[in-house]
C-alpha cells in the first residue's frame, strides 16, 4: 500500500509497510512550531491506526533533524510548562505509546527538543556527521519533551546528568560510545541504511513487537512477580498469533518464516 500526505510542516509518506514522517521546515532546521507539533501527533496517530503500516519512520527535511523549540515562536511571558502540555506532550505519548516499532533516522543536527523526540523512538539511526545536544540549559531551561523519563534509561543516570548540567554538542560517534543511537552510519548510505533497516522491522511479526514493548515499558516499575505475571499474560496472546504459528512450522520444514504481522 502507498499513500502520502503533504501537511503545512510536516510530510507523510506511507511505501509499502513503512510510515516516514518529514519534519518540513528545511529552512529553519526544521525547528519545531505548535504547527508542526500539532501535525506530528496527528501523522504518528494515523500511522499507529493504518493497519497496513508496520513501521513508522521519522526524519527531518534538508540538511538537519531538528534544531529544537523555534525561538522565534516564543512569546513574552509565555507559560512553558503550558505549551509542553498542549504541544509536546501529545508527540511523545504518541511515540511511547505505538504497538509498532520507531525509528528515528538522525540525519544532522538534532539539539533541544529535537534529540528529545529521538529519545522516545525504540532505535535512533544517525548519519556519521550529526551532531547532537541537549542543550537547554544553554537558554536557562530544562530538558523536557520526555528527556527526563529517557535519558537517564537509555544512557545511565550519570552521563544523562552530564549531558544537561554541560549541554554539550557531541558527535554521532560519542552519541553511540554512550549508548544513545543505535548505529552511526556513513552519509552516503545513510537513506538505504535506513530503508534498509525499517524493511527488516517491517518484516518482523509485528503483533509480537508490540507485545514486547508493553512489557518492557511496564518492567521499569514492576516487581519480579509482576513481570512473570505479564509474560504469561503475553505469551499466551503471542502464541496464538499466526506469525508463530507459521514460524513454527517454518522452523519444522527448515524454511525461512515470513512474518505477516498477525
Amino acid at each position: 500500500m502507498e499513500g502520502n500526505g503533504v501537511k503545512s510542516e510536516v510530510d507523510y509518506l506511507v511505501k509499502g509497510h513503512i510510515a516516514t514522517i518529514t519534519l518540513s521546515r528545511p529552512e529553519r532546521l526544521n525547528a519545531l512550531t505548535s504547527t508542526l507539533l500539532t501535525e506530528l501527533a496527528e501523522s504518528i496517530e494515523e500511522a499507529n491506526q493504518d493497519e497496513s503500516v508496520r513501521v513508522i519512520v521519522m526524519t527531518g527535511k534538508g540538511r538537519g533533524f531538528c534544531a529544537g523549540q523555534d525561538l522565534k515562536t516564543v512569546q513574552p511571558g509565555m507559560d512553558h510548562g503550558e505549551y509542553l502540555k498542549h504541544y509536546y506532550h501529545p508527540v511523545i505519548r504518541a511515540l511511547a505509546t505505538t504497538n509498532k516499532p520507531t525509528v528515528a533516522a538522525i540525519n544532522g543536527v538534532a539539539a533541544g527538543a529535537g534529540l528529545s523526540l529521538t529519545l522516545a523512538c525504540d532505535f535512533r539511526l544517525v548519519r556519521e556527521d550529526a551532531k547532537l545536544s541537549l542543550g537547554f540549559i544553554n537558554i536557562g531551561l530544562v530538558p523536557d519533551a520526555g528527556a527526563p523519563y529517557f535519558l537517564p534509561r537509555l544512557i545511565g543516570s550519570a552521563k544523562a546528568l552530564e549531558l544537561a548540567l554541560l549541554g554539550e554538542t557531541i558527535t554521532a560517534q560519542q552519541a553511540y560510545d554512550y549508548h544513545l543511537v543505535t548505529k552511526v552510519v556513513e552519509a552516503e548510505q545513510f537513506e538505504d541504511e535506513v530503508t534498509a533497516f525499517s524493511e527488516f522491522l517491517s518484516n518482523r511479526p509485528t503483533k509480537v513487537i508490540g507485545y514486547i514493548k508493553q512489557l518492557q515499558a511496564a518492567s521499569s516499575e514492576s516487581t519480579l512477580e509482576d513481570m512473570l505475571a505479564q509474560e504469561i499474560i503475553y505469551q499466551s496472546r503471542a502464541g496464538k498469533t499466526e506469525d508463530h504459528q507459521q514460524a513454527v512450522q517454518a522452523f519444522l520444514e527448515k524454511k525461512a518464516p515470513v512474518f505477516v504481522g498477525r
